[in-house]
């Protein structure tokens, strides 16, 4: 009879849980905020859970996604920009004001799950020629004392995510991994510093940059598909760039003494966009091997343990800054507005889904007038100054509106400016150039868009993205019916 009943609970335990639903766990991905039309937070967020991913860096304390975040199950890591760096450094209560107001602030009053503060970004990279050599690590203390002393020593720590300029190998293989020469002394003082404190290093590989930085770069070494040339390095065979290149900053660690400092891979991505080797297939190739790598739970050949990795990145930044290149602003696996830009397998049967409830501006575009001239000589005048207040770096060679007939490249210009501005009266006025219409000009993978109405969604209230006290509520329930059948049992 006992196990009559047992295997009765057994059956109704499973019946129960039958329609809890388990999310994506482990993926983690960067979102910035250099959007001309910011996709409101709470669809953000919403689309972030809806996508399995758990963790997320920003790069800076914007308050309006950080509280989304709030009791959202997602953990958070908070970047300090390196124009922080100077003042940061100079001074401990800059640090402590600088805790209290963005880390303490959003996890007592808004449940932030926040778990690491991210100290500038990429602040040895070479072409900033030592800028930030002497204010980083400083300002790392400073952040560290700072939230011990609010408190929060064991739930937050300090990182500095560097670019993976800071190590290099004489060898040409992972094995000979060591930190760049001139600022050596300086990682193994940050390096012990980290371990001291139980914080991870945080590094950013980028396989794209290198291939795209080096015409004789393996092409296929870039993907994990395992069609490269293999690089063999004594008993251990490398098939793609970011395991030999993780591997060499382990190699750094080991050669120093701190082998076994946790590592977080802090970006890792492929653009779609803005030059030949950034378009869909691409990226989509690299993400879905990338995805596939984390869920499968194994690593590089020679550290096999997956560190977390932060997918780069959320959404596309039409206002971010071009000067590494076009691509910079098309690292997204979405669109601007969290429409799917190549479909993606996420792990666990579950598809990459798009953003819900996205108000958009109305359906008209901006484009050349049919009777205006080429042979204008305010056209050249006209396109730059547009394209100088919105992003057309989808215009470039090789790029996704790169094949435009003229006009239709003018339109394409004249149509972004009026869609950043806003579609405001008098921003499709060009000296009689253009005209608006209905008819989307968008032609095979160039797309004429429409942005977000923000002003729309800040009038619409936003159901908060937090599911706490749902989920309260149907434990409540599950817990009175599991006592309910003791109850009946017993």
């Amino acid at each position: 009879m006992g196990n009559f009943r047992s295997l009765s609970w057994l059956l109704i335990l499973s019946v129960i849980l039958e329609g809890v639903t388990l999310e994506v766990q482990g993926l983690a991905i960067n979102w910035g905020s250099r959007t001309s039309h910011p996709l409101p937070p709470n669809i953000a967020v919403r689309l972030l859970k809806d996508n399995g991913f758990d963790k997320v860096k920003l790069f800076e304390a914007d308050p309006g996604p950080l509280k989304a975040l709030g009791h959202s199950g997602i953990q958070v890591m908070v970047g300090i920009p390196n124009e922080l760096l100077i003042p940061l450094s100079s001074s401990v209560q800059a640090a402590v004001n600088w805790v209290s107001q963005n880390v303490s602030t959003f996890i007592s009053k808004y449940g932030v799950d926040i778990r690491y503060v991210a100290v500038g970004n990429e602040p040895f990279l070479k072409a900033y020629k030592d800028m930030y050599v002497k204010t980083t690590f400083p300002a790392l203390q400073n952040i560290q004392a700072a939230l011990i002393k609010a408190g929060l020593g064991q739930q937050v720590k300090a990182t500095v995510p560097l670019n993976g300029d800071v190590y290099q190998t004489d060898s040409g293989l992972p094995s000979g991994g060591d930190f760049r020469s001139d600022i050596r002394t300086l990682m193994i003082s940050i390096v012990k510093f980290l371990r001291n404190n139980g914080a991870p290093l945080t590094v950013n590989i980028y396989p794209f940059l290198s291939l795209d930085a080096d015409p004789d770069f393996p092409f296929e070494y870039a993907f994990f598909d395992g069609k490269a040339k293999p690089v063999v390095d004594g008993s251990i065979t490398y098939t793609n760039v970011l395991d030999a290149n993780f591997d060499t900053l382990m190699a750094a660690l080991e050669k120093n003494g701190f082998g076994s400092t946790p590592v977080i891979i802090g970006e890792v991505g492929w653009p779609s966009d803005g030059t030949p080797n950034a378009n869909n297939q691409n990226a989509r190739r690299f993400n879905q091997g990338l995805l596939n790598r984390i869920n499968s739970g194994k690593f590089s050949p020679k550290h096999p343990s997956m560190p977390d990795i932060y997918l780069f990145a959320f959404i596309d930044e039409d206002m971010k800054s071009v000067d590494p290149g076009n691509f910079e602003r098309h690292w997204g696996i979405f669109y601007y507005d969290g429409s799917i830009k190549y479909p993606l397998d996420m792990g666990n049967g579950k598809n990459l889904v798009a953003a819900k409830g996205v108000k958009y501006l109305s359906r008209h575009w901006c484009v050349m007038a049919p009777q205006a001239s080429l042979s204008d000589p305010n056209l050249p005048g006209a396109t730059s100054y547009a394209c100088s207040y919105a992003d057309c770096t989808s215009l470039g060679y090789g790029s996704s509106c790169g094949n435009l007939d003229a006009k239709s490249n003018a339109s394409y210009a004249f149509n972004m400016y009026y869609q950043t501005m806003d579609q405001k009266q008098g921003s499709c006025s060009f000296n009689n150039l253009t005209v608006l219409t209905v008819i989307d000009p968008s032609q095979g993978g160039c797309r004429f868009e429409i942005m977000i109405d923000n002003k729309t969604h800040e009038k619409t209230p936003s159901p908060s993205t937090s599911s706490r006290g749902k989920h309260v509520t149907s434990l409540l329930v599950l817990l009175h019916v599991i006592a309910l059948i003791f109850c009946c049992m017993f």
